[in-house]
This record gives C-alpha cells, sequence and structure tokens, in this order.
C-alpha cells in the first residue's frame, strides 16, 4: 500500500508556502521558491505526483530527493529557511512561516524524515497541489 504525502501549495507573490499532511496529519508547513513556469533555478516544480529516495549529504543530513521532475535535476526536501537565498526549486520544511521566512527547518525535516523511515520509503510518493 502506498502512503501519499501530500505537499498543499498556496502561492504567493515571493514565496510559495505549503502544508505537508500524511494521512490527514499536518506533519509541517513548506516554503519554496514562486511558481516561475518552472524554471530551473528560479521556481518551484509543477503539481503532480512524484516517487521519493534517501539522500544524505554532510551539508543537509538525511533528507528527501523528489525524482523524475519534468526539466529538473536534483530537486531536494532539505532544511532551508529562506527560499529566496537557500532554495534553488528546491522543498524546505519548516514548522512555521513567518513573512517571507520559514521557522526550524531543520526540526521539520527531521520530523518527515522520521515519519518516512516509519512508514518505508518505497511505500511513499509525494502528491504537490494548491488550494
Amino acid at each position: 500500500m502506498i502512503t501519499v504525502i501530500e505537499l498543499i501549495r498556496t502561492y504567493r507573490e515571493h514565496l510559495t508556502v505549503g502544508r505537508i499532511v500524511i494521512n490527514d496529519v499536518e506533519i509541517c508547513q513548506s516554503i519554496e521558491l514562486p511558481w516561475h513556469h518552472n524554471l530551473p533555478n528560479q521556481s518551484c516544480i509543477p503539481e503532480g505526483t512524484y516517487n521519493l529516495e534517501w539522500r544524505l549529504s554532510e551539508r543537509f543530513g538525511m533528507h528527501l530527493h523528489v525524482l523524475q521532475v519534468p526539466k529538473r535535476r536534483y530537486i531536494l526536501i532539505h532544511p532551508a529557511n529562506d527560499a529566496q537565498r537557500e532554495l534553488r526549486g528546491c522543498i524546505a520544511p519548516v514548522m512555521q512561516v513567518q513573512g517571507h521566512l520559514g521557522k526550524h527547518s531543520r526540526m521539520a525535516t527531521n520530523l518527515l524524515v522520521s515519519n518516512v523511515k516509519r512508514i518505508g520509503i518505497h511505500s511513499c510518493q509525494l502528491n504537490i497541489s494548491s488550494l
């Protein structure tokens, strides 16, 4: 059985904010770059359903890699509190959005990662939609 991780977005002029929900429970919020027609390094990715895999790096620790994004590579779900300065199309889990910034991103990323570990990465898909 596949568990769908829902990322439900609201598009703003300078920031895309979202809610990350698993089994009808909000795990955390998210920040991304605004929608700029999927331009690499300038835009959030298109809405749709994506498979995930684990990725480990010295910079971000354990995080998620979003697979098969059209016309994009290395779209990650990783810690970042400032979308404009720290993201190039990736998704940053945050505990709270305040103005143009996220708060406590590493805590939110760890919470998401622990939930995905519990479910099993091969049993998860990410579905991105908007209100």
